[in-house]
C-alpha cells in the first residue's frame, strides 16, 4: 500500500539476469516504520526471486515461499529479545548451501535489529564473501538499528509510511469498514495498516485503547498512578500469555514426544535439561510480547500528547482536526479530553511529558522492571510527585 517506488526497485531486481544487471544485490536491508510491510516486502521479493515468472504469486515456488515451506527460503522471526551468535552461525551455514529446487538460497531475517554484536560479527563475513546463489534480506525499522559494518554492505530499500487516506480507502474497499470508522482507525493506526484494521474490526481493541486515552484526565493521586501502572503491566502479561498459551503447549508436547515420554508417565534421562531450555525460550518470548504490549501503550500516550501540543501551539485548526491529510489530530475521538489537558497545562509541560514517555521506552529496552517503568511514567505524566502534600 503506497510503496510504488519500492515495488518497482524490487521488480527490476527480480527480473534482472545474473551478471547482466546492477539491479540485483546479494544483500538487502529493508527498512520502514512498524506496519509499513517490511517483512511482507521481503517475503514477496524472496518469492519473486524463486519464481520462473519473477513473482506470479500463483505457482508452487511463490506459494511455498510465502507460507514458509520453500526448502531454499529461510524465514527468521525471533520471539526472543535478541538473535544470538549460535542462531546466526546456523543461518550462515544454511545460506552457504546450494539451492535444492530454487534459483537462489534466500535468508529473510525479519528482526535484523535484534541481532547481537557477536551475531553481527558472524553475519558480516557471510555478507562480505557470499556464496554465488545466496541472497540475504534483512529487515529493520531504520538503518541505524543495524550495526554499521552490516548496513554498509547491504543495498538499502526504505518503505514509506502509508498515507492515512490510502489506509482508510483500503479498509473501506477490502474490509467493508464504514468511512467514518475507517478514517478514525487510519488516523489512530498512524500508518500501521495491520493496527488500523485491528482497531476498525475489534471493539475490544478499541475499548482497551480508549482506556489508555482516559489516563491523562483520570489519574488524580499517587494511588491512582500506582494502581493504573499495575493494571497496565498485568494486562500486558495477560495479552502475552493468551498469545503464547497454545504455541507453548504444542511445543512442549512435541518436545516430550521427541524425547520419548511414554503414556505411563515415564521420564527419560536428560529430559529435564531440554524441558528447562524450552521453558527458558518460552519465558523470553512471553517477556518480549509483554514488552511489545507496553510499547503500544507508550505509543498511544505519545500520540495523545502530540495532539495536546498541536492544539496548544495552534498547529491544528479546530475545523481540520478530523482531516485525513495535512495538519490534523491522530485521536479525533478523544477531542474533548485533549482540549481539556491542553488548557490545563503549558506547552513546555507537554513536551516534558513526551520526554518522560521516551525515557520509559528506553528503560524498557534496557530491561528495567516493567512495573517500575510504568509507575515512574504515570507519576511524571500526571505531576502528582510535584503536588503539595
Amino acid at each position: 500500500m503506497g510503496q510504488e517506488k519500492a515495488v518497482e526497485v524490487l521488480r527490476r531486481a527480480a527480473e534482472s539476469q545474473p551478471g547482466h544487471s546492477h539491479a540485483m544485490s546479494h544483500a538487502w536491508l529493508i527498512t520502514g516504520p512498524p506496519g509499513s510491510g517490511r517483512s511482507n516486502a521481503a517475503k514477496a521479493f524472496a518469492a519473486a526471486l524463486q519464481c520462473d515468472d519473477h513473482g506470479c504469486g500463483q505457482c508452487n515456488s511463490c506459494r511455498t515461499t510465502l507460507s514458509g515451506a520453500h526448502p531454499d527460503v529461510t524465514l527468521v522471526r525471533t520471539e526472543a529479545l535478541s538473535i544470538g551468535v549460535d542462531e546466526v552461525r546456523e543461518l550462515v551455514r544454511r545460506a552457504a548451501m546450494n539451492p535444492v529446487h530454487g534459483r537462489h538460497q534466500v535468508v529473510v531475517v525479519e528482526d535484523a535489529d535484534r541481532i547481537t554484536e557477536r551475531g553481527a560479527d558472524a553475519l558480516l563475513k557471510a555478507i562480505e564473501e557470499p556464496a554465488p546463489k545466496t541472497v540475504w534480506l534483512l529487515c529493520a525499522p531504520t538503518p541505524d538499528d543495524v550495526i554499521v559494518t552490516i548496513r554498509s554492505r547491504c543495498r538499502r530499500l526504505h518503505l514509506a509510511t502509508p498515507r492515512d487516506e490510502a489506509v482508510a480507502e483500503l479498509l473501506i474497499r477490502r474490509d467493508g469498514i464504514s468511512p467514518e470508522m475507517a478514517a478514525e482507525a487510519a488516523r489512530a493506526g498512524q500508518g500501521h495498516i495491520g493496527r488500523a484494521r485491528h482497531l476498525a474490526r475489534d471493539g475490544e481493541a478499541r475499548a482497551r485503547r480508549d482506556a489508555i486515552g482516559e489516563l491523562p484526565t483520570r489519574l488524580r493521586s499517587l494511588g491512582d498512578c500506582l494502581q493504573a501502572a499495575e493494571d497496565l503491566v498485568n494486562q500486558a502479561s495477560e495479552e502475552a500469555a493468551a498469545a503464547t498459551a497454545e504455541v507453548d503447549a504444542a511445543e512442549r508436547a512435541e518436545l516430550e514426544k521427541a524425547l520419548g515420554f511414554g503414556s505411563s508417565g515415564a521420564r527419560p534421562r536428560n529430559a529435564q535439561a531440554a524441558l528447562r531450555d524450552l521453558e527458558k525460550q518460552q519465558a523470553a518470548r512471553a517477556k518480549r510480547l509483554q514488552r511489545d504490549a507496553l510499547d503500544r501503550v507508550l505509543t498511544e500516550l505519545t500520540a495523545y500528547h502530540r495532539d495536546v501540543l498541536a492544539i496548544q501551539t495552534g498547529a491544528v485548526r479546530p475545523d481540520e482536526e478530523n482531516a485525513l491529510r495535512g495538519a490534523r489530530l491522530v485521536n479525533t475521538g478523544w477531542s474533548s479530553s485533549l482540549h481539556q489537558v491542553a488548557q490545563s497545562q503549558s506547552p513546555e509541560r507537554t513536551i516534558s511529558v513526551i520526554d518522560a514517555i521516551l525515557d520509559a521506552r528506553n528503560s524498557l529496552e534496557r530491561g528495567v522492571t516493567p512495573l517500575l517503568v510504568m509507575e515512574t511514567l504515570l507519576i511524571a505524566m500526571t505531576g502528582v510527585d510535584r503536588a503539595p502534600w
